[in-house]
């Protein structure tokens, strides 16, 4: 992990199925790049939110 990183979850539908996915990133909008970049434009994000540690 760098410097400054947080745990996101990300709610997203690929292909007609929602997913659930943990990604680590500096802010929300790292954290949906990352989703682009790994799932490509058939994907679309619901929501994004910061992982609270127990």
């Amino acid at each position: 992990m760098r410097c400054g990183e947080k745990y996101f979850l990300v709610e997203m539908e690929v292909n007609g199925v929602v997913q659930v996915k943990p990604v680590t990133a500096k802010s929300p909008i790292e954290a949906r790049k990352n989703i682009r970049l790994e799932y490509g434009g058939e994907s679309k994000i619901l929501s994004v939110t910061a992982e609270k540690k127990k």
